[in-house]
């Protein structure tokens, strides 16, 4: 009954966010009560389940997921973000404009929402197809697959840092950035074939327009350097990267202490965004309190529904499913890699549901917090590839109840079933590749 509770449950939020409409955080709030109350657990209990669950996951992540919406908020207004744009078209060169895009979604997206990145690059996207004389298409669905990969994937996007929170890997944050940046590679990659195989056949109306891609850079005004751009998402990563290796190391004494106080998530990110304020171009209210501001009312919704996704693991830790499950024989069915495919189907089944990619990380990573302890899943590397099915799960599929579908349509100019056939089957694509790749990386890394 536990389990017929929560699957019930796990319906509720769904349907409530798909049909109803509901914002996802009520339904979160909804489905965490009907679990609490069908299981049986004492009336007490169940309100202390829900604010301990959602108190001590905004407690350890709540500032973190703060400060990432800031410093993405920040290279959007500045410019940086379409300055590492200019950078990474200049590397590889007019005659791959397809890997460019990926490139350039890849590195975008760690910080900035793949949504908000599509429609800053979008301009950039068509100038560039114009110079280079390929389909809209196929550059919108390079672009879109690049950053869908790290959007998943990499912290310090809130959904990966949701995930790990959840499941009780915040201190493994750096080797879940890692694996993230890794394992979006491949995710990428098959992004770009798509876009060059499948993509490019597909004809808009604006592949006929006449758009200079020097004339749209300059219409940016001056945009902050290289260094400043790049700054505020390589300096949180390596800081957080340098923290784990000295605490993997266990070295001691003072300086270990405050390399380890830099690399922790919360000290690292903020370092990220005092890097991120020299990128204002000037010091006023507009950029010191709107801007700002912006970034707080972007992360509002995320910590909303991160916290109830912590107080819906909250609640399923008290309900006794983590004893059944370790009851059963499931080292047996699932072992090792194999273990993989339930958080990849629960989160694939979620996205494909509901729409939301940071959805499906946060309530899948409270569904399957519980049975981590019982199958011997522990430490930095398994949970860090546990992260990474569930965002392998999280970008299957995006069709028409997402909302990144949808920009990636308008601002392409694709039609309903062009984009089906190019940007949902290419996600499909990502997520197949991203799960067999993890469970590869399983059995090299932990096995």
């Amino acid at each position: 009954m536990l389990f017929v509770s929560l699957i019930i449950g796990v319906l509720l939020v769904v349907v409530a966010t798909t049909k109803l409409k509901l914002h996802p955080f009520l339904s979160l709030m909804l489905g965490t009560f009907f679990v609490g109350f069908t299981s049986g657990m004492p009336l007490a209990k169940i309100i202390e389940s829900v604010n301990t669950g959602f108190g001590g996951l905004m407690g350890g992540i709540g500032l973190v997921i703060v400060f990432g919406t800031i410093i993405g908020t920040i290279l959007e207004k500045s410019g940086a973000a379409l300055r590492m744009a200019e950078v990474v078209l200049r590397v590889v060169g007019p005659k791959r404009p397809q890997l460019a895009m990926s490139l350039i979604g890849y590195i975008v997206s760690i910080p900035v929402f793949c949504d908000s990145g599509f429609v800053i690059l979008s301009s950039l996207r068509k100038a560039l197809a114009k110079r280079a004389k390929v389909a809209i298409a196929s550059m919108s669905v390079a672009l879109a697959t690049g950053l869908y990969a790290t959007h998943t994937l990499v912290p310090p996007t809130p959904g990966p840092i949701a995930a790990a929170g959840n499941i009780g890997a915040s201190d493994f944050l750096g080797t879940i950035i890692l694996l993230g940046l890794i394992v979006a590679v491949p995710a990428t990659v098959v992004g770009y074939f798509w876009a060059t195989r499948v993509a490019s056949k597909i004809e808009v109306e604006e592949d006929g327009e006449e758009l200079n891609y020097d004339e749209i850079v300059k219409s940016f005004g001056k945009m902050p350097s290289t260094f400043k751009s790049f700054l505020p998402i390589i300096l949180p990563i390596v800081l957080i990267g340098i923290g784990s290796i000295v605490t993997f190391q266990k070295m001691e004494g003072g300086l270990a202490e405050f390399l380890v106080f830099l690399g922790s998530p919360l000290v690292a990110l903020l370092a990220g965004v005092i890097a991120a304020m020299a990128l204002l171009p000037k010091y006023n209210e507009e950029t010191l309190t709107e801007w700002i501001s912006k970034g707080l009312l972007e992360s509002a919704p995320i910590l909303l529904i991160t916290g109830a996704g912590g107080a819906f693991g909250g609640v399923i830790k008290n309900t006794g499913i983590a004893e059944a499950i370790q009851s059963w024989s499931l080292g047996d069915m699932f072992s090792g890699a194999l273990f993989l495919l339930i958080p990849f189907l629960i989160a694939a089944a979620l996205k494909t549901a509901q729409g939301s990619s940071t959805a499906a990380l946060v309530i899948t990573s409270s569904l399957i917090a519980p049975m981590l302890a019982p199958m011997g899943i522990d430490g930095a590397v398994p949970l860090a590839l546990v992260v990474m099915a569930i965002g392998a799960g999280a970008m299957t599929v995006s069709h028409v109840n997402d909302s990144f579908f949808w920009v990636v349509t308008q601002f392409s100019g694709m039609k309903v079933t062009d984009a089906y056939k190019a940007q949902t089957m290419a996600t499909l694509l990502q997520g197949l590749v991203t799960i067999v790749f993890t469970m590869i990386l399983w059995m090299v890394l932990v096995s």
